[in-house]
């Protein structure tokens, strides 16, 4: 019986991660704050953000900015709470938020497509329609 020596660790091998503890918040009140709501830092304030949700209350959300990378961050699982927590019950309800978000800002464009073209209709149409504005 021979005894060999351990086998050291390769050092490019990727080190386990460490169990990390999870947030008391919800993914899915996150997730509906940032987008409802996410304009006035409401989801910040969720977090336990309090200053930046100031802030961003102040800014409209960063003027539309922060408010689109918070709902991304939000989306993509990363954002944490105010002590730096992730939210439980992302991987259960992420493929359910991106397919509303997504189909959401597809309805957004949409509606702003067709409210964009009745706009311009009355501009170039009515003018040959006397009969159309009653004369």
């Amino acid at each position: 019986m021979s005894a060999q020596p351990p086998i050291a660790p390769n050092p490019g091998a990727p080190v386990p991660a460490l169990p990390t503890a999870l947030s008391d918040r919800s993914f899915v009140a996150t997730w509906m704050f940032a987008w409802l709501l996410g304009f006035l830092g409401v989801d910040r304030f969720y977090l336990g953000k309090v200053g930046t949700g100031i802030l961003k209350l102040l800014t409209l959300g960063g003027f539309g900015i922060w408010w689109l990378i918070d709902l991304i961050l939000t989306l993509a699982g990363v954002q944490r709470d105010k002590e730096g927590r992730l939210l439980p019950d992302y991987e259960e309800h992420r493929l359910v938020a991106w397919i509303i978000t997504a189909a959401g800002f597809g309805l957004w464009l949409i509606t702003a497509t067709i409210s964009q073209v009745y706009g311009a209709i009355p501009q170039t149409v009515l003018p040959m329609m006397p009969w159309w504005q009653g004369q």
